[in-house]
């Protein structure tokens, strides 16, 4: 029997984790103008005032991702991408709120 060792290396993010322009890319293996479009068109949010010095949240890595997922897979376009995001956002967040309302209503 054969046993194959492999080095994996990742990034391990947490909330106070950000990433600039290039490390975002490099992450998402894509063009720093796609990021820059994403950007463009609201789905990613940077910190700072310009190209730059701007800086990603450790969700901007998942929304990238989320977004190449959804053109790769439907062929959804950057505008439709945003629309999902958002409402699966909003879908979470009323998740989130109903869970809490279940827990304080009485019988349950």
């Amino acid at each position: 029997m054969n046993i194959r060792e492999e080095i994996l290396t990742g990034l391990l993010l947490d909330e106070e984790s950000t990433l600039t322009l290039g490390e975002l890319s490099r992450a998402c293996t894509a063009h720093a103008e796609w990021i820059i479009e994403l950007v463009d068109e609201g789905i990613l949010e940077p910190i700072g005032s310009d190209i730059a010095h701007w800086r990603f949240s450790g969700a901007s890595l998942h929304r990238a991702h989320t977004t190449m997922r959804l053109q790769r897979d439907l062929g959804i376009n950057l505008a439709g991408a945003a629309l999902v995001l958002d409402l699966v956002e909003e879908i979470e967040t009323l998740r989130s709120q109903l869970q809490v309302l279940n827990r304080r209503s009485p019988g349950n």
